[in-house]
């Protein structure tokens, strides 16, 4: 590799550094973190944008992507995160007899979903792995966000589909959010007060995996 090019790929990991270690960061502030010129900087995020590193929120500030964020939780052991919140997945289905679904931020401001635990209901949210729904306005969106009340849960009723009340909590390592885990209920089944006692099982669940996940366990 030539010079030019072993300081092109410095200057890009300097900034995916900044943008990770700052959680939110505008341009101009990334390229003055690193010192660069903002064309540079410019440029350099584009790139790393393109390829699913960083992403620009709907102010325009730069934060982890979604392939940084796969990445990262493959990192954090020798489990996928999928592996490691398999067993949780499992067990808020037995508790509730509802899907219960795994999603990380994906492209274009939206959320993916890489995993389910499908509910034992005859009446049940059907499998929506390999989806995407609009960070904005979704249970799991906002749970990506951290746009979650103290109770450590979000509720969404008849949000993305109109039959369909939406329950997702983060999970975190580290301080920074990695995924989030969600129970999807038909609304017709589901009173006030089921969706709290749901809701305060999928905190809990998200608890112990963000324990985990920050201690470096295997769940």
């Amino acid at each position: 590799m030539s010079e030019q090019s072993t300081r092109t790929v410095e200057r890009a990991l300097s900034l995916l550094a900044n943008v990770c270690e700052e959680g939110s960061t505008s341009l101009a502030e990334a390229a003055r973190a690193v010192d660069l010129s903002p064309s540079t900087a410019l440029r350099l995020l584009r790139t790393l944008e393109a390829s699913g590193f960083v992403r620009r929120d709907e102010t325009g500030s730069y934060r982890a992507g979604s392939r940084l964020m796969q990445l990262g939780a493959q990192a954090l052991g020798h489990e996928s995160i999928i592996d490691v919140c398999h067993d949780e997945m499992v067990g808020l289905e037995e508790a509730t007899g509802e899907s219960v679904y795994l999603s990380v931020v994906g492209h274009a401001d939206s959320a993916l979903y890489i995993s389910i635990v499908e509910g034992s209901h005859s009446v049940r949210h059907a499998n929506w792995v390999g989806r995407t729904v609009p960070l904005a306005g979704s249970a799991a969106g906002l749970a990506l966000k951290g746009q979650t009340p103290p109770e450590g849960f979000v509720v969404v009723e008849r949000g993305i589909e109109r039959d369909i009340t939406a329950i997702a909590s983060p999970i975190t390592a580290a301080g920074r959010i990695v995924a989030a885990i969600s129970i999807l209920v038909p609304s017709y089944r589901l009173s006030d007060a089921s969706a709290q006692q749901c809701g305060a099982l999928l905190a809990a669940s998200a608890r112990r995996l963000s324990a985990g996940l920050t201690d470096g366990t295997v769940l």
